[in-house]
């Protein structure tokens, strides 16, 4: 096989593929009904037209025949006046008619037989015709049975193209949800572990370390300066204090004036406001 003819095997064959999957049983069912019917109105339509052309042939075979009839009478009559040469001729014509009506008689037989055979083949096409219409409705009603149970039975089994479709729908959405999910989850790790706040700031751990220091150092600073103005003294003070007493049971604490303890209380106020107003 050469290459043209394997080329035109293959093309062939591919066409024929995609006429197959795009043709319709249903529709071409109707279609060869469509095209008997046809064929059965042109089988009328041609009797029809041999019909009419064998009753001209029989009108023109009766005018031949009252002819006929004419120069018969003709020729009696020129017999009856001893006109012989009249007598001839009117049968002359007599048999050029006679010899016209049989030909017209072989005609009309001929179109006769042939409208016979037509009318028994038009009777047989629709015969034909009546026998594929119920075979066709038929045909129609398995094919579209069987086609709603293949639809059910692929839409049962999710192995039709539309449910394919669907499923690779379903399945890209649980990727896509999943995927969505495990954002949600990495991006509440990094907010709890601060890593967010990090990106945001110029410092690096070191500095906030050094920083957590020096809050705690001005605390300090704070909480003793505010324990000195209260006259409480430092924490190891109060430990010293508190060791001392044990010591000495005895000895008594001088006492603060009220006018003192009054003053640093209002300097404190102050101090507090004129923070918060910052």
């Amino acid at each position: 096989m050469g290459i043209l003819s394997r080329t035109s095997y293959v093309i062939r064959s591919k066409i024929n593929l995609i006429l197959n999957r795009a043709e319709d049983p249903t529709e071409t069912l109707d279609y060869s009904y469509e095209q008997m019917r046809d064929e059965l109105q042109d089988v009328k339509q041609g009797i029809a037209d041999l019909t009419t052309q064998k009753k001209r042939l029989e009108i023109q075979k009766r005018r031949l025949e009252e002819n006929v009839e004419k120069h018969n009478e003709q020729a009696r009559e020129a017999v009856q006046q001893d006109r012989d040469d009249l007598a001839r001729k009117a049968l002359e014509k007599k048999k050029s008619k006679m010899n016209q009506i049989e030909d017209l008689e072989s005609q009309i037989a001929e179109l006769q037989n042939t409208q016979d055979q037509l009318v028994d083949k038009k009777d047989e096409l629709q015969g034909r015709i009546e026998e594929f219409k119920t075979k066709k409705e038929t045909m129609k009603a398995r094919y579209e049975a069987a086609e709603a149970s293949t639809r059910v039975s692929e839409a049962m089994s999710g192995v039709g193209d539309e449910m394919e479709d669907v499923g690779r729908a379903i399945e890209r959405a649980e990727d896509r949800t999943e995927e969505m999910e495990a954002r949600s989850q990495a991006m509440d790790e990094l907010q709890d572990s601060g890593a967010f706040d990090d990106a945001l700031s110029d410092e690096d751990e070191i500095d906030r370390e050094l920083e957590s220091g020096r809050t705690d150092r001005e605390v300090d600073a704070e909480l003793e300066t505010l324990r000195a103005e209260l006259g409480k003294g430092s924490a190891e003070d109060d430990g010293e204090a508190g060791a001392g007493a044990d010591a000495d049971v005895d000895v008594e604490a001088e006492p603060v004036p009220d006018e003192e303890v009054e003053a640093e209380l209002e300097e404190l106020r102050e101090e507090e406001d004129a923070d918060a107003s910052k």
